[in-house]
């Protein structure tokens, strides 16, 4: 089977955002690894000599692992966060309450939890790093 896992680049607070994830889906990292630790032989694809991360992975469900680091020299350009969304479907109205609610602390709530037409129960949250957030639950 074939898995998607969003990546995330940051411009040097993604040690701090995902703490924040870390504390959102209540789960520990699977790895983290920084540009420092990078063995000297390895040097000439990531130069950067400090605390940075080269590497993130937090696994949200069984399926699903989201990854990041921060943005370097290999990673040039602009980092945006406009133009995606990380949708997650909960498994009960709670849990996407819980989620939406953690989610949106320092963050700007775009359009809260609420019945939908469609059926479902629907919220957006951009979080405090600038990632937008589909929060759902299929109530039928």
């Amino acid at each position: 089977m074939i898995t998607v896992n969003p990546y995330l680049y940051f411009n040097g607070n993604c040690e701090e955002a995902f703490n924040f994830y870390k504390s959102v889906f209540e789960v520990e990292f699977k790895y983290i690894g920084r540009y420092k630790d990078v063995p000297q032989a390895e040097k000439h694809i990531f130069q950067e000599e400090d605390n940075k991360i080269m590497h993130v992975s937090l696994p949200i469900s069984s399926q699903i692992t989201l990854m990041g680091a921060d943005n370097t020299e290999v990673h040039k350009g602009n980092i945006s966060h406009t133009n995606f969304s990380l949708s997650i479907t909960a498994d009960t109205k709670n849990e996407a309450d819980k989620l939406f609610q953690k989610l949106s602390v320092g963050g700007k709530i775009k359009l809260a939890m609420n019945k939908t037409f469609w059926g479902s129960y629907y919220g957006i949250v951009n979080d405090r790093f600038g990632i937008n957030w589909k929060i759902s639950f299929e109530t039928n």
